[in-house]
């Protein structure tokens, strides 16, 4: 089997927590780390290892800002965030668009260089990313990269930038202080004290900053978050920024994911208040993440074909990915005896591993199902005794994944491939007169 540079770090559960905090299951892993091309490349983030999270990445090591890209590192970001013969839509997104991590990591470097290298097909892969419910995170670069463009003061002019990818639409600062450090204030309001209090005097100090930016605040987006301010009072700066906003957030709307910026470096730090405050940022992009889509209401005995592929851009039939949930309603009438729903996977599928789970209180996962069924195989029933009247929830799993190698360059894709492309299934609920016998 062919192999194919990709990604990895380790099994990720059905349910993940971190610190206690439980978040929607249905992602493949937790996080994915960006150090592609022109982008600073690191091989460890100390506060996915501090958070215990199960994480990927992309490093690129023979090009940067001066060096062109080699034919390897640009064949490599494609197969990556812009797709492959064995992964449609790239290992970003699940085959119906919806994010396959819970965030997104972009690193610091040379924003503008790693969009262009990212092709607009692959800036538009983070776009749906963000849209699919994944969060992202970045830092510096990950920041400018994050905005629509950047705001210059001198001539008050707005330039919007086509290799940025606009998730959130305000505009950024270049800050103009380079192979630094400053102090940063959490603001008293700030999501971030949620998870740590920062020694208790809100201050983080010596935060490292390398031509970063800051937050043009002058018609910012509706619903942007301010989470730490830069203390520059001391700095001799032709521009303060002082109390500048160095860190924000934004989230669109409760299906999409949140963004989390800062024009600063905090993403190497093993311990204090500057490991504290990434790790915080993560916490607080992995909150944000998307709440869960109804694919659509299944009908009585009517059978419900999810077979589609990315290519046909119809997500409510599109197959499921490695990790996915798929979520569907049916109106329970009352006076029902017995509810089936039968599973039944597409020609050539029947080994791969699908479960059901069912419930009445919204979107059903494996730890909140009142009834489930995984047994493996990807052909199955589920049946539900004297169930309520109301809607019942309804949700396909596919507990199938990939195998991984670890390579320099961040992972091999294999076994199981050919889930990436997604799993073709159909699902039926059935409203029984007379119960059937089946063995519980």
């Amino acid at each position: 089997m062919k192999k194919f540079f990709i990604l990895c770090l380790a099994f990720v559960a059905l349910t993940a927590t971190v610190q206690g905090q439980t978040r929607y299951s249905g992602y493949y892993k937790d996080l994915f780390m960006d150090s592609g091309i022109a982008l600073n490349t690191l091989e460890e983030l100390p506060a996915a290892q501090f958070l215990n999270l199960s994480m990927e990445s992309i490093r690129t090591y023979d090009s940067g800002t001066k060096i062109p890209a080699t034919e390897y590192e640009t064949e490599l970001m494609h197969n990556v965030f812009v797709g492959s013969e064995i992964d449609e839509n790239g290992i970003l997104l699940y085959p119906d668009g919806a994010a396959r991590f819970r965030v997104i990591y972009v690193n610091g470097g040379k924003s503008t260089t790693h969009g262009k290298n990212l092709t607009a097909d692959g800036v538009e892969n983070f776009r749906r990313f963000v849209a699919g419910g994944g969060s992202y995170v970045g830092t510096c670069a990950g920041a400018f990269f994050a905005s629509k463009g950047t705001f210059n003061e001198k001539e008050g002019t707005y330039k919007d930038n086509p290799d940025y990818a606009g998730i959130w639409p305000g505009y950024t600062v270049g800050t103009k202080l380079s192979k630094s450090a400053t102090s940063l204030t959490v603001e008293k309001k700030s999501p971030l004290l949620k998870y740590y209090d920062f020694g208790g005097d809100r201050m983080i100090d010596s935060v490292r900053h390398n031509g970063g930016c800051f937050m043009h605040t002058a018609n910012a987006p509706k619903g942007t978050e301010v989470l730490l301010r830069f203390v520059g009072d001391t700095l001799n700066l032709k521009r303060s920024i002082h109390q500048e906003v160095n860190a924000w957030a934004y989230k669109a709307d409760e299906y999409t994911g949140r963004v989390v910026v800062t024009g600063s470096h905090p993403e190497k730090m093993v311990s204090g208040d500057r490991l504290e405050m990434f790790a915080g940022m993560i916490r607080y992009a992995m909150e944000g993440n998307g709440a869960p889509r109804i694919k659509g209401e299944l009908q009585n005995g009517e059978t419900r074909i999810m077979t589609l592929r990315s290519h046909d851009k119809l997500p409510e039939f599109t197959a499921i990915g490695d990790r996915q949930f798929h979520h569907f309603t049916f109106k329970v009438p009352k006076g029902a005896k017995q509810v089936r729903i039968d599973l039944k996977p597409d020609k050539g599928y029947a080994d791969f591993d699908l479960f059901l789970f069912a419930g009445f209180d919204g979107p059903v996962f494996n730890d909140n199902a009142k009834y489930h069924n995984v047994e493996l195989g990807a052909e199955k029933s589920l049946y539900i005794d004297a169930p309520k009247a109301g809607l019942l929830y309804i949700s396909v799993f596919c507990f199938t994944t990939v195998d991984t190698v670890v390579t320099k360059n961040g992972e091999q894709y294999t076994g199981r491939v050919e889930v990436l492309n997604g799993v073709p299934y159909t699902i039926t609920a059935t409203v029984l007169d007379e119960p059937e016998v089946y063995s519980k």
